[in-house]
């Protein structure tokens, strides 16, 4: 998963932010509510993670634009803000989940599953390509009836493609959903998940537009 972590409190930001990244998540993180709205208009995330006592525009302002502007991505507020009428507030302004301050990091991991599952699963929860199926909710990939073992990397590839098939993606795209704004990418890494996708799913499934990316036909 890419996710957007917002929080002004930078050792815990720091702590949150390498727990993430050893479950294999790509982690971007911001310090306050300006930058989120910026991260949010240049940058695709899986999942946000919202402080609400932000400097500047304050976490409940930053939901309520971008619920107001149509963003869909879930989001979990993290928050010291224990009254009940707090988290009412927070759930009510668009907030997928709640999670008190002090928290235990495993708490958070599996909130954050669940939050994936469900919004997964609510848009689609299987995507058939010929012989092949994606099941987003579990993220298995078949080919026929044997299961593909993909790493996260090459199965967040394959399912953006899937989920847009006919559209040509360039390869910052691609690296944009893949990699934070911290990791770094040597100019080869996506021609060798492409590769390593073509090896395990059959050499004409990505197709490669010569200048412009990467595309799964349409009617495939």
């Amino acid at each position: 998963m890419r996710i957007l972590l917002v929080e002004d409190d930078e050792l815990l930001a720091d702590g949150i932010r390498t727990s993430l990244s050893l479950k294999s998540n790509a982690v971007d993180w911001v310090e306050s509510g300006e930058d989120a709205l910026h991260a949010v208009k240049v940058g695709l995330f899986d999942i946000i993670i919202l402080d609400l006592g932000l400097p500047g525009i304050d976490g409940l302002t930053v939901l309520r634009k971008l619920r107001a502007e149509g963003n869909q991505t879930p989001i979990l507020i993290l928050s010291a803000r224990d009254r009940i009428q707090d988290r009412v507030q927070g759930l009510d302004s668009g907030a997928d989940d709640y999670l008190l301050k002090p928290f235990d990091v495993s708490e958070l991991l599996a909130r954050l599953r669940a939050l994936t599952r469900r919004s997964i699963g609510q848009r689609q929860p299987e995507i058939s390509l010929n012989d092949i199926r994606i099941l987003p909710h579990s993220y298995q990939v078949f080919k026929a009836e044997t299961e593909i073992k993909l790493s996260r990397r090459e199965y967040a590839i394959l399912h953006e493609l899937a989920s847009h098939r006919g559209r040509v993606l360039s390869r910052e795209q691609l690296e944009d959903l893949i990699y934070g704004w911290s990791d770094e990418v040597s100019s080869n890494t996506m021609e060798v998940h492409i590769h390593n996708l073509r090896k395990k799913l059959g050499n004409q499934l990505i197709k490669t537009v010569r200048g412009l990316g990467y595309t799964i036909e349409s009617g495939q």
